[in-house]
Order: structure tokens, then C-alpha cells, then sequence
């Protein structure tokens, strides 16, 4: 789909790569506006659910289009159709494509004491018109996301066409503790609105969602993107949803998800507390952008090393994970393209990028405190592979100098009798491993389980402060652009 104007959208692109797509970025900026022009080329969605003209106050609409290249799955081949929606003058212009199409809005998580269309059920003298059992695939989705029982959930109807409902739990052995939707919690009443809509949609159908994790504890949010995925496989269902949530984004691959940040359309994980970051809603004097939460770690544990020796003041510095090379060089580079941003971002790079096109540093100046300060975009972990590698290949072949190996069990928070057991499983597992990535986990393991996390960072604090010169050569090129750190009085 590509947003040629629309909003405070110009000529950007968003493909759907993956059947369930997140949608990211702080209010304000157009996360809404991508999920209606999704469902605008459709003939089952109104124009003005998404995009309402209120007269001569918007005539901004005036020469909004979005143009769309969709797959027609009725031909075999897989063949695509252009397709555009326009506003001209007074109305949309649409080559509308036949779809079903299920929009689930913010209204769900209203509670029902406050939703007029329930002043019907909320009378003493109220007696059900009806009453309907939902179908198995509901209430198994309800009982998975909610993590209880969902048997005695029911629709209860105020009419007998059944168009005014309310959803109520029935327990025939316990008649004393039924309860109805004025009573049930925002979360509770969500899930059950989102998948009775879903199941109820045909195959092949659209389904938008906003703010997703709304009224949700984050293991229910998880877990319904989780069923969102299933719903997906099951039914040959899209479905496009808006979030401010990590735990949303957590079961999705790194395709799945687009971060919209001032008119700008990134792919990739973006997690939401770098969102803050980059949108300047966390104060910060330098961003370090990396590929993934292993390089995070690393970041911060070579940075303290570093900014001890060099008296300059990490605390001011973020860092966070972005799920791959692309979009921590691109969001590094979008910052710092941004004529009003107020601090620099940097990205660091596994050594294997050293020399991948498009990834060559480029120069960065920021103006702090009256001086120029010079640097880099792109600084690189040491070694030809990843840091993974280096650190443990570095340690491994030094043990018997300085000595490391005692050092290493310390930073374990082991005693130090433990060093020959240190030693022995860094012996065997350099011998047999044949994925760096999963070494820190397997020496956990031989050390009476110790977290992956409390070994991973033991070894590169301790090759951090060991190999002070492998440091300097990581962030060097961008000492500039690190605070110092305050003097004492």
C-alpha cells in the first residue's frame, strides 16, 4: 500500500509480509490513519469511519490518495490488481474490492454501565428475550487467552431478532455467583467481544484492530496475538492491529511489524521504550541503537567500562535492541536525520557488517553546550563474526593469563573454588558447540544451572575490563558524542 498523501503521509510504502501486522508509534502518528487506508479500497467500509470531512475545516482532504497492489487469490497464479482511493473534491473516489471486512474499535473496552445502547438489561424487572451458548472454537479461544473456564460464558438478548445482547456467566451449580457484563472486567469483556467477532467473520476476511492490548493484563495481550496467528492459519484471515504494547509484538516475527514515527514507515521490531526514545519523550544525550538484546547487553557493559576509564557519564546514554542490522542502521539514520532532534544516535553493528554494502559510517555532528562534537553513525563489535563469538573465543584462548579464569568465576557469582569447573565447561563446550548463540545457556547448565543471562554478562564484563584496548576501538569513534560526566564540586 502505498500512502501518496494522506494525513501527514507523503509517498510512503507498508507491505504485508506477514498475515498478522503491528502497528507502533507513539499518538499522534498516523497509526490509525494506516489502519483505515487498509480497509478504505473495500466496499464494505465506509470512508467516513476512518476519514470524516467536517466542511471547510478540513479541507486539507483535498487531494488525498493511496494507491494499493493486491493479491487476487481467486487466480491460481497469484496475480495482482492495482487498485486506488482518492479524494477529489467532495467525496471518495474508490476502485472498491469486494471483501469482508471486521473492524473491532476502541468501544469494546467501554464498560457496559456506560455504553448507551444497555440501558434495556440494566432494570431489576429485566427478563432475556433469548439466551445463546457460544459456538466451541470461542469459547476454547476465550479459555486460552483468559486462562479459566469459559463454558458458562453466554449472549443474553433483549429482543428477539437479537440485536441489543450482553454477554453473562452462568453457572447452573452455582446460581449465587452469575454475574453480568456490568460486572465483568474491561479485559474479560474484550477478549470475549474480539474473538465471538472473529470466529464469526468468514475465511479470507480483513480484520483491523485498534489499540489491542486495551484493558488487557500483558500475558492476555500475548496470548491473544498468539490466537491472532492461529486465526490467521485457520482461517486465511489478514489482520492489521495498532499497539503501544511490547507484550503485543513479542510472538511476532520482525517483518510483522511497521513503526510510524513522524510521517515515516519503518519495518522491523521496534521495542516501544525506544520508541520513547527516538519521539523524545525520554530524556537522553546519546541513542545507541543495536541488532538484538545480546547486543544491548553488550552495549551497556562495554560502555561502562569504558565511560569509567574516560570519566565520561553513561547514564545519559539509551540503549536499546532493534531486531536486526536494517533497522537499527535505518531508525539510527532516520534520528538522526531529523532537523529537530536534541541528541545524536549511534548504531552498533556485529563485526560481519564491517564490510556488507551499505552499512560504510557515515560522519554525524551534534552541537552540546555551545562545542561541535564530531563522530560516527556506525561503530562495530570486535571480530568478523558476532560478539557472541569473539568475547567467548577471546576468553577461552587467555584463560591462563591475568588470571581471567578467576576473575570470570567471580563475575559468575560463584566462590572461587568453582574456577576448575569454569574451566573445564568453557574446555568442553568451545569443543563441542556448534552455535555460539546457544554456549552461554550450555555452560549455565554445567554450573548448576545458572541463568544465561547472569553467564552472558559475566563474560563480557569480563573481557570488557580485561581487553580495555578492544574497547577503546569500539567506541572511540564516537567518544565525542558521549557526555562527560559531571564534575565534583
Amino acid at each position: 500500500m502505498r500512502l501518496v498523501k494522506i494525513r501527514g503521509f507523503r509517498d510512503r510504502e507498508i507491505r504485508f509480509d506477514f498475515p498478522v501486522t503491528a502497528l507502533v508509534g507513539p499518538n499522534g502518528a498516523g497509526k490509525t490513519t494506516i489502519l483505515g487506508a487498509a480497509g478504505l479500497i473495500y466496499e464494505k467500509v465506509r470512508p467516513r469511519q476512518f476519514f470524516v470531512k467536517s466542511g471547510a475545516y478540513d479541507n486539507s482532504m483535498k487531494g488525498w490518495r493511496v494507491e494499493y497492489n493486491l493479491i487476487d487469490t481467486s487466480q491460481k497464479t497469484g496475480s495482482t490488481r492495482t487498485r486506488t482511493a482518492s479524494y477529489l473534491r467532495a467525496k471518495w473516489n474508490r476502485d472498491a474490492v469486494k471483501r469482508d471486512v471486521a473492524i473491532i474499535g476502541i468501544a469494546r473496552t467501554l464498560p457496559a454501565s456506560e455504553r448507551n445502547d444497555m440501558y434495556r438489561f440494566a432494570r431489576n424487572d429485566f427478563t432475556a428475550a433469548g439466551e445463546i451458548s457460544f459456538d466451541p472454537p470461542v469459547l476454547e479461544a476465550v479459555r486460552r487467552i483468559l486462562g479459566k473456564d469459559a463454558e458458562n460464558y453466554l449472549k443474553v438478548a433483549a429482543d428477539k431478532a437479537g440485536k441489543a445482547q450482553i454477554f453473562a456467566l452462568r453457572d447452573e451449580d452455582r446460581p449465587d455467583e452469575n454475574y453480568s457484563e456490568f460486572h465483568f472486567g474491561a479485559g474479560e469483556a474484550s477478549i470475549i467481544r474480539i474473538v465471538s467477532k472473529i470466529e464469526e467473520t468468514a475465511n479470507d476476511s480483513l480484520i483491523l484492530i485498534e489499540e489491542i492490548e486495551n484493558g488487557l493484563h500483558p500475558v492476555a495481550t500475548r496470548r491473544l496475538v498468539e490466537y491472532l496467528i492461529d486465526v490467521a492459519r485457520r482461517k486465511s484471515c489478514q489482520i492489521i492491529f495498532t499497539t503501544h504494547s511490547n507484550d503485543a509484538l513479542a510472538p511476532l516475527p520482525t517483518d510483522a511489524v511497521w513503526s510510524s514515527y513522524k510521517g515515516r514507515l519503518t519495518q522491523g521490531k521496534l521495542d516501544v521504550s525506544a520508541l520513547r526514545t527516538l519521539t523524545g519523550q525520554i530524556d537522553a544525550q546519546l541513542a545507541i541503537f543495536t541488532e538484538d538484546r545480546f547486543d544491548e547487553m553488550f552495549a551497556d557493559v562495554t560502555l561502562r567500562a569504558y565511560a569509567q576509564r574516560k570519566s565520561l557519564d553513561r547514564s545519559s546514554i539509551r540503549i536499546h535492541a532493534l531486531g536486526g542490522s536494517a533497522p537499527a542502521r535505518d531508525h539510527t539514520r532516520f534520528h538522526n536525520g531529523n532537523p529537530t532532534r536534541t541528541f545524536p544516535a549511534v548504531c552498533l553493528l556485529d563485526g560481519d557488517m564491517r564490510h556488507e554494502g551499505g552499512y560504510v559510517p557515515l560522519p554525524l555532528t551534534h552541537r552540546r553546550d555551545g562545542v561541535e562534537r564530531t563522530g560516527v553513525d556506525i561503530v562495530y563489535a570486535p571480530g568478523l563474526s558476532d560478539p557472541e563469538e569473539h568475547v567467548f573465543s577471546t576468553i577461552r584462548s587467555n584463560m591462563e593469563s591475568g588470571n581471567l579464569i578467576g576473575k570470570l568465576t567471580l563475575a559468575l557469582q560463584l566462590d572461587t573454588p568453582m574456577q576448575s569447573r569454569v574451566r573445564s565447561s568453557i574446555i568442553e563446550r568451545g569443543n563441542t558447540n556448534r552455535d555460539r548463540h546457544l554456549i552461554y545457556a550450555q555452560i549455565g547448565e554445567d554450573l548448576d544451572f545458572l541463568s544465561e543471562t547472569v553467564v552472558q554478562r559475566a563474560f563480557v564484563t569480563t573481557w570488557a575490563y580485561a581487553f580495555p584496548d578492544e574497547v577503546d576501538a569500539i567506541w572511540g569513534p564516537v567518544q565525542q558524542l558521549i557526555p562527560e560526566a559531571a564534575g565534583e564540586d
